[in-house]
């Protein structure tokens, strides 16, 4: 068996198609969706991610907004800048890029940003209607990763996940979202006792732990769905929390890194911004 590629670069260029559609749909009634972006430092992995936010609005008609602050800024200034995008009617949508400095509270600042303009999902109100199943803004790769699967017509139902990981920004939320689509999840992590035994019950496995392939095809059943959150640099090149070349013989489905889960998280993030405009008061 060699596994078939769930192909997030493909489903996000197709998304991005119809995001396009919306935008001028959008426009028809006078409203052009906006994010802004807040970057503090000059971390280049973040310099990186958030160049290619602004492509990908560009190219959607989307808004862009980039404010960049040095590091040295107090947490105080930065509310205070969160504050003045919170009153900003231009802008749907507003996303600090993480990490910020030691000396700022991310939760502060997670918690500053409005709800309803929280696109990357990570305020604990929508956290909670995420929880509830109620209409939010769900986190970005976590959201990517179900409508992956959604797309490829994997079932879901009573299936039994397992999470290789248990971050707030994708282990956590991404079980709880496939909670919501009736699968059985089961939570691992680095203090997890029995891990191989435990990713070999997985029907769907899902690996999010930030250790370069980490997971090999012993730790794999036959004809399990594998998703490799992970990206990592290994001498020079992108590799992903799973071993590919070996897992991909025994897996039914896997996605590729890069190509894969990585594409999905933008083409979220743009999306969860158009859903906000279309909510303005």
């Amino acid at each position: 068996m060699t596994a078939l590629l769930l192909n997030g670069k493909d489903l996000a260029a197709k998304k991005r198609e119809q995001l396009k559609r919306d935008v001028e749909e959008l426009a028809t009634q006078q409203i052009v969706p906006g994010l802004a972006v807040i970057l503090v430092g000059e971390d280049p992995a973040s310099q990186t991610y958030v160049r290619a936010k602004q492509k990908a609005c560009e190219q959607a008609g989307i808004h862009s907004v980039l404010i960049e602050k040095p590091n040295t800024i107090t947490e105080e200034e930065l509310l205070r800048e969160i504050d003045r995008l919170n009153e900003d009617p231009t802008i749907d949508g507003i996303l600090v890029q993480l990490p910020i400095p030691d000396h700022i509270s991310e939760q502060a600042v997670i918690e500053r940003i409005a709800p309803n303009k929280d696109v990357d999902g990570f305020h604990p109100i929508n956290i909670g209607k995420m929880m509830t199943g109620e209409d939010t803004f769900l986190p970005c790769t976590p959201f990517g990763v179900v409508e992956m699967l959604k797309e490829a017509n994997i079932d879901l139902v009573g299936k039994h996940v397992v999470v290789v990981g248990r971050s707030n920004i994708v282990g956590k939320p991404v079980g709880q979202l496939l909670l919501n689509e009736h699968a059985t999840v089961t939570y691992t992590h680095s203090k997890t006792k029995n891990l191989r035994e435990m990713t070999n019950l997985a029907d769907i496995l899902i690996v999010a732990i930030g250790k370069p392939e980490f997971i090999s095809a012993e730790d794999v059943k036959d004809g399990a769905v594998v998703v490799d959150v992970g990206i990592n640099r290994v001498d020079g090149k992108l590799v992903g929390d799973v071993e590919f070349n070996g897992v991909k013989e025994k897996a039914s489905y896997i996605t590729p890194v890069p190509g894969g889960v990585g594409p999905m998280t933008i083409t979220m993030l743009l999306e969860n911004t158009v859903l906000s405009a279309r909510k303005r008061p």
